[in-house]
């Protein structure tokens, strides 16, 4: 497998994209397209964090009154994914089912703030996370008490590692967890563990160019594969992946490219190191033929410290289907919103 493949996809300058025309932006099926009076609407929005401009979408359900107070879902985003696309679009199934929702492009990334661009550090999406927990707390309407977070895939993993303090988080859901440290430390399906300190050395060595030229190197883009070499990628989470992020879901802000000097902070941290911290409600939700299945496993497995936990499996649902086919897309919300409903 190349070093391209290890370090993930990107939606490349190539994507062959249907023009957007949705005002919001938003590239998912049955997304918004106008604020209605009595129906979810869409809010977009921006907030500091530690004096960077962090863009967001929060979703009202419908007849919101903010007098009135809801239950809050924070949802964390793909590595690579934005706001626009499957955050996008549990955030607003769940704003459909009564919860106030947001969804919010991670810091350096997206259409948020930050430089050097697409730095990806374990440190900074955690503290996304809960700077999202933030801002929807004081959002009005919102019950404090009953804020929960979905994570999806990279969001996922990094959900895991921020719930282990967050405890304003009430209820903790994943869906199709991937373990960002794990993977770019030991290669998709521990695939690549005889070139961790090869691989590392690279890191840091580019850590050494940018502080000697003040130009970062950016490793991760697919922009130059074809479609007919993205059907032989060796895992499904890449194939399916391509075709989601350069193709049928692509968003101009959406890219798998990141800071090599960032693989220094990401292949020392582990989404699953201190789990047992987690005390909360923990669903963890993956298709039964996702080919990154055993993250979840692993995680569920280490999740010791609370006993009111769950491991939904979709069934024929691979990683990337999860985002976008509608059986599954019904099947992971009507869990989600039973799993909210009794837990927060």
């Amino acid at each position: 497998m190349s070093a391209i493949l290890s370090v993930g996809l990107m939606a490349g300058a190539n994507a062959k994209a249907v023009e957007n025309t949705n005002p919001f932006g938003l590239v998912y099926d049955g997304a918004i397209t106008e604020n209605i009076a009595g129906k979810v609407n869409i809010h977009p929005t921006s907030y500091k964090l530690h004096g960077l401009d962090i863009a967001a979408n929060v979703y009202t359900p419908a007849d919101y009154d903010a007098s009135k107070t809801y239950p809050a879902i924070v949802v964390a985003h793909p590595n690579g994914g934005v706001k626009e696309q499957v955050a996008g679009l549990y955030a607003q199934r769940l704003a459909e089912n009564g919860y106030i929702t947001i969804a919010a492009d991670a810091s350096y990334q997206g259409a948020s703030g930050g430089e050097p661009r697409h730095t990806d550090k374990p440190a900074n999406r955690e503290e996304d996370i809960h700077g999202m927990v933030d801002y929807i707390s004081q959002y009005p309407g919102v019950d404090n008490n009953r804020i929960g977070i979905l994570g999806i895939c990279g969001g996922g993993g990094y959900t895991i590692k921020a719930a282990q303090s967050d405890k304003r988080l009430k209820a903790v859901a994943t869906l199709s967890m991937f373990n960002s440290g794990r993977v770019r430390r030991n290669g998709y399906q521990d695939s690549q563990l005889d070139t961790v300190q090869e691989r590392l050395a690279k890191a840091v060595e580019a850590r050494a160019e940018t502080v000697k030229t003040g130009k970062e190197r950016l490793v991760g883009s697919m922009a130059g594969i074809s479609d007919e070499q993205a059907e032989k990628l060796p895992f499904d989470l890449y194939r399916e992946g391509f075709k989601y992020y350069l193709r049928t879901y692509a968003h101009p802000n959406s890219t798998f490219e990141y800071t090599e000097s960032s693989l220094m902070d990401l292949m020392a941290w582990d989404a699953t190191n201190q789990i047992e911290l987690i005390n909360q409600p923990l669903l963890m939700i993956a298709g039964e033929k996702a080919d990154s299945l055993y993250m979840t496993q692993d995680a569920y497995n280490k999740a010791t410290g609370t006993s009111d936990k769950e491991l939904f499996l979709v069934p024929n649902a691979t990683h990337i289907q999860t985002y976008y086919v509608p059986e599954y897309v019904n099947a992971i919300s009507d869990k989600l919103v039973k799993f909210y409903g009794e837990k927060l």
